[in-house]
């Protein structure tokens, strides 16, 4: 006979067991299935009494959970629940209803001996006075609880999904104007999606409860008539009998279904009327009734008077003046603490806020009068949602998030003006039409359109603002149309990288570093500190940053740095050389022209020797010592050569040795600062490139 490894029979006994238990799929879908059974299957009088202690028990714990939320969307499964406690009452009261008209003749215990307790302990002996009791609990239930639970959670769907919107965009405001962060955001999206549909499904749920009252009452009324007719032409039992039999069934089993409904319904009640409370129920109730002392007075003032009145008991309304007196002497000596009061209702109330917060600083600010306000607020804020995709292209591109953009008014300002503040100090303004629409000829000159003569803020290229009925006519004749969001994100889109290098802060190369795939923190650890410091990576990131060089790729800049590193070059400017020519390929891509080529113009040799003659100091801190009027003379030549090359149609770069182009570039960004210039080895061997001047 084989034996039986009896502890790994044992383990695949408990994992199949827990399989099954509450709270796993298994076990819910098995527990419906037993309820829908009982439809349909007869249920013996233990297990009948073991689901209906069951189905109390259960409303009980619920009516509980509800009275100590904090908030509705803490019970969120709480539809669910009252559909699954509707279906087990109405399948127990199917149970009990085949018991009562198959074996009532049986005596009082013929349903089971729940049933029998709580129609004996209702009816105290008295057919009449049961069925009076019952009514009432049933019209309690249906009338008052149920109807008026139900009504709530209608209105609350309703509003929750028609203020859907507004508090949406209020979510993308404070995202925009730097308020929030994404992480908040998208937690407060997902609240106000668990809202809107724990309210609607509320609503729905709220008919289940209304409908098992009446069903209720449905049975009650077959179990009635059906058990008098059974039991007296069937079983010849007499009128009386029969008569006190099946009422004390009925009443027992209808006070089994309703209290237990009753409770489920004061449950939803209290759920769907809690609203904007905060806290539990019990903890709100307190603080609120006994807020303020004069109520308490008044209430015990009245007690006290009924208590003189003759005919009235006078013990109780005298211990509740007293209560009532007692509270309202202890919340007079002892007043509550005064809550926070947000917004500029209460300003006494509001806390001082510390020094410190004076320190802080805006990364970025965009300032607007009056007049431009409507442009970042109403029905379609367009311009915080081109500012969300600001940031969104610039990360894409440039390779780091962006500050968020604080959003205020400025009084100061002109009705249509604007300032951007990079740092809180300011990097550029300009003024805007918000109900008309800039047109811009693509040539550069003048739009010959009817309209205020304007120059675009961004580039100073001129420019209209027309009616937005010429739009067509404009787009007709080639012009380019922006509305004024569009005009204010492109002008602040320049700022934003003529600044890159200062918004990079020590904080955020950090959140880089710390961001990069586990596969590259390995580089990251061999590298810092032990090579480079995280403030040094800053500095090389600034220096790509400040040429408009994606910091995208940050692993090869990495890899860049430690080869630096492991050579000789220490010093910043050195690192960066060898950056670049590391980044060659996508520099080199970054400035192909629509022909498909690089245009370049280069250095002579001559000015290429006379450079690097100027350049004087040790090898890893050189500076450029060159005379006066012959950077005048370079800077004369540079601007030609380029003037030459754009009334061509072409856009190129400056080409130099790696030795002296650092020093080139210096000169050239004071009087061309969107020229970019390139060493010889930061072109890719492979990329095609043309010479189209020289200097």
């Amino acid at each position: 006979m084989p034996e039986i490894a009896l502890p790994g029979f044992v383990t695949a006994l408990s994992a199949k067991l827990r399989r099954i238990a509450p709270g796993t799929d298994v076990g819910l879908a098995l527990g419906v299935v037993a309820l829908l059974s009982v439809l349909i299957l007869p249920l013996p009088t233990l297990l009948l009494d073991l689901g209906l202690a069951l189905s109390i028990t259960g409303s009980v714990l619920v009516l509980m959970v509800a009275l100590f939320l904090n908030r509705p969307l803490d019970f969120t499964s709480f539809p669910t629940l009252l559909l699954l406690t509707t279906l087990l009452r109405l399948s127990l009261n199917v149970a009990t209803t085949r018991l009562i008209l198959s074996h009532g003749n049986e005596g009082p215990t013929a349903a089971g001996n729940v049933v029998a307790a709580f129609g004996g302990f209702l009816m105290g002996g008295d057919v009449v006075i049961g069925l009076i009791l019952f009514a009432i609990l049933l019209v309690v239930n249906f009338m008052v609880i149920t109807k008026g639970s139900g009504r709530i959670a209608e209105v609350a769907a309703r509003f929750s999904l028609d203020a859907m919107p507004g508090k949406q965009m209020a979510i993308d405001a404070d995202l925009s104007a730097g308020l929030i962060d994404e992480k908040v955001a998208r937690r407060r999206r997902r609240e106000l999606e668990e809202e809107s549909g724990f309210y609607g499904a509320m609503d729905g749920a709220a008919k289940f409860v209304r409908g098992d009252a009446i069903a209720g009452l449905i049975i009650t009324t077959i179990n009635i008539f059906g058990g008098f007719a059974i039991g007296l032409l069937r079983h010849g039992m007499p009128f009386a009998d029969a008569a006190s039999t099946y009422t004390t069934l009925t009443v027992g089993d209808g006070l089994v279904s309703q209290i237990p409904a009753l409770l489920v319904s004061t449950a939803a009640g209290i759920v769907v009327t809690k609203g904007g409370i905060e806290g539990t129920a019990d903890t709100a109730l307190i603080r609120q009734l006994g807020s303020s002392p004069k109520p308490l007075a008044m209430a015990a003032g009245a007690a006290a008077v009924l208590a003189l009145m003759p005919g009235v008991p006078t013990l109780p309304f005298v211990a509740l003046a007293g209560l009532a007196g007692g509270g309202a002497w202890l919340r007079h000596t002892h007043p509550p603490a005064p809550e926070p009061v947000d917004g500029p209702a209460a300003p006494a109330l509001t806390a001082e806020p510390p020094i410190s917060e004076s320190l802080r600083i805006d990364m970025i600010r965009l300032e607007l009068g009056y007049g431009l306000l409507a442009l970042a607020g109403g029905d379609a804020p367009r311009l915080t949602e081109q500012i969300k995709g600001l940031r969104r292209s610039i990360a894409a591109e440039v390779g780091f998030v962006l500050p968020p953009v604080r959003i205020q008014d400025n009084m100061a300002l002109d009705a249509n003006c604007y300032a951007v503040r990079i740092k809180e100090i300011e990097a550029g303004r300009g003024e805007l039409r918000p109900t008309m629409l800039l047109a811009m000829d693509p040539r550069g000159g003048l739009p010959d359109l009817p309209g205020e003569q304007t120059a675009e803020p961004a580039f100073g290229l001129p420019a209209r603002w027309i009616d937005p009925a010429a739009k067509e006519e404009a787009i007709f004749r080639g012009c380019t149309v922006v509305d004024p969001p569009s005009v204010l994100t492109t002008h602040i889109t320049e700022l934003v990288r003529e600044t890159m290098a200062e918004l990079l802060s020590y904080a955020e190369t950090q959140k880089l570093l710390d961001e990069l795939p586990r596969e590259q923190q390995k580089l990251v650890g061999d590298l810092i500190p032990s090579q480079i410091t995280v403030g040094g990576v800053q500095r090389v990131l600034q220096a790509l940053l400040a040429e408009r060089v994606s910091i995208r790729d940050l692993p090869t800049i990495l890899e860049g740095i430690q080869e630096a590193c492991a050579g000789a070059a220490r010093a910043i400017p050195s690192i960066v050389a060898h950056v670049r020519a590391r980044l060659a390929r996508q520099i080199s891509d970054a400035h192909v022209g629509p022909a498909g080529y690089i245009p370049l113009i280069t250095l002579s040799p001559d000015w290429e020797q006379a450079f690097a003659d100027a350049l004087v100091g040790p090898a890893e801190d050189r500076q450029l010592a060159m005379a006066p009027s012959k950077l005048q003379d370079f800077m004369q030549r540079l601007r030609g050569a380029f003037d030459v090359a754009a009334s061509s149609g072409e856009a190129p770069v400056l080409l130099t040795s790696s030795a002296i182009r650092s020093h080139v570039r210096a000169i050239v960004e004071r009087i061309r600062p969107s020229t970019p210039v390139l060493s010889q080895t930061e072109i890719f061997p492979r990329a095609r490139i043309r010479t189209v001047g020289s200097i």
